[in-house]
């Protein structure tokens, strides 16, 4: 190898270091991405292809929803699937509906690119 080739290898390697780490779903943390894919493969089936359309449609949602409101989003589905009063709160409010809304929207999308 010579040695002009060897210089724009390893110039592209820091380059690529100098970028940092590349970023799967937007803002998304890996273990959110991993919940939502896991959740969906449980119901769509243990296969390959659940697992490419479950990928695929996280990565839809993500480039529609920014991480923050959809955290929001599936906190309020979570806390409104318990029991008591308060629970009202997390199914009526409007924050929680327009939430709610919101990722329904983004979960149709990525059903119809991906499924």
């Amino acid at each position: 190898m010579t040695r002009s080739i060897r210089y724009s290898t390893l110039s592209l390697c820091l380059a690529a270091l100098a970028a940092g780490p590349a970023q799967a779903a937007g803002d998304y943390p890996t273990s959110a991405l991993a919940d939502y894919v896991l959740g969906c493969m449980r119901s769509n089936g243990q296969t390959r292809q659940a697992l490419e359309r479950c990928s695929c449609s996280i990565d839809v949602i993500a480039s529609i929803i920014p991480y923050e409101r959809y955290e929001a989003a599936e906190t309020f589905k979570q806390m409104a699937q318990t029991t008591g009063e308060a629970s009202g709160l997390f199914r009526e409010s409007a924050p929680a509906k327009t939430a709610g809304a919101e990722l329904k929207r983004a979960q149709a999308e990525a059903d119809i690119r991906c499924f």
